[in-house]
């Protein structure tokens, strides 16, 4: 496993999207342990877009229309939801003791921002393949990639999580700073969702 291959993955997972946006909001809203447990439900929904992209789901959506455009569209719908609820204060960004069952929503939660962006698993299928050592196994060095980009993507949004817990009793303190948060978070989810809106495959 290549130098490149890591430098090139951490950036990849470094960038804002819906995953940082949403980690970055819970931790905000509910502390380390929303966090963390928002950090599981991403690392989740990454592990099956590897496992559908390994089995060829990758070829079928870039292949299939119509079936892109279905998961798309209800990825898109799903961010716009979290948007308003955000903006509501009953989504992401809502500070209140934790309740039987959050944990589990928050991971399911992240799970489903995650699963519904048909662009993951394609990208999996054009990204690893360019780190592959011609002469060696495959489909070996695929999963092999496949589970530094998984562990990659839990260390960089935990880093994210860490960085948001630090600033939490800050944030908290502010009623004007925690009003302009859930503005910006869901201004984010609705910007990612019209971004998801006009991909194409």
């Amino acid at each position: 496993m290549s130098f490149a291959f890591l430098l090139t993955t951490f950036l990849v997972c470094l960038a804002p999207g819906i995953g940082v946006v949403y980690t970055l909001s819970m931790t905000l809203g509910g502390g380390w342990r929303a966090g963390g447990l928002a950090v599981i439900g991403c690392t989740l929904a990454t592990v099956v877009h590897l496992a559908a992209a390994m089995a060829g789901l990758a070829a079928v959506l870039h292949s299939s229309a119509l079936l892109f455009q279905a998961i798309k569209w209800a990825g898109v719908a799903y961010l716009l939801w979290m948007a308003w609820g955000t903006l509501k204060g009953t989504g992401t960004l809502d500070v209140k003791p934790e309740t039987p069952g959050a944990a589990l929503r928050i991971v399911r939660r992240g799970i489903t921002l995650n699963i519904l962006n048909p662009k993951i698993p394609i990208f999996f299928m054009a990204f690893l393949p360019q780190f592959i050592t011609p002469g060696a196994d495959a489909t070996a060095q695929l999963v092999g990639l496949g589970l530094a980009f998984v562990a990659m993507t839990f260390a960089v949004f935990a880093l994210y999580a860490a960085l948001a817990g630090t600033m939490r009793a800050r944030v908290l303190a502010s009623e004007r700073a925690m009003a302009w948060l859930r503005r910006a978070f869901a201004a984010s989810f609705a910007a990612l969702g019209l971004r998801l809106a006009f991909e194409r495959a």
